[in-house]
């Protein structure tokens, strides 16, 4: 089974959508229709960082993901991020995004998870956090996108 990668990154853009793609691209991810589920880590899958994407196939393809992402265009700070923790049985990814900075996110992506694993009856391994932060300059859109990517893309058609 294909790792689940977590990819990330950040970019500015003359409209709110120009400002998504570039950060897509960033992450390495532009090229494919994203799928978003809903944040449960199958109990075989293995977590970890990549930053980047690899190629994970033909381009518009479907790629499954847990995408956190924000976009601002007021002066500050634009941040997204995603906690997760594994067990035997399974696990979780719990996201957060705004227009805050990076401590902000990684506390609410930890409680979030937190609160998550409380409702199960799992022994979870320590908590990871990934957030990726950005300033956001004057009269620009600024976006921020942490995304867990579940292995490679599969055919639309």
């Amino acid at each position: 089974m294909e790792p689940i990668r977590i990819v990330w990154g950040h970019a500015t853009g003359p409209t709110e959508m120009a400002a998504y793609d570039a950060a897509l691209a960033d992450a390495g991810v532009e090229n494919y229709n994203l799928v978003g589920v809903s944040s449960v880590v199958p109990a075989e899958a293995t977590v970890e960082l990549a930053g980047t994407a690899p190629d994970l196939g033909p381009v518009g393809n479907r790629l499954t993901v847990v995408e956190a992402c924000a976009t601002a265009t007021e002066p500050g700070h634009v941040s997204a991020g995603l906690a997760w923790a594994t067990s035997p049985d399974g696990g979780l990814f719990y996201e957060a995004a705004g227009p805050t900075d990076e401590g902000d996110i990684s506390e609410r992506v930890r409680r979030g998870l937190a609160a998550g694993e409380s409702l199960r009856d799992w022994t979870f391994d320590d908590p990871h956090v990934r957030v990726e932060s950005a300033s956001v300059e004057p009269g620009t859109y600024t976006t921020a996108v942490v995304l867990a990517v579940y292995g490679e893309s599969e055919p639309i058609l």
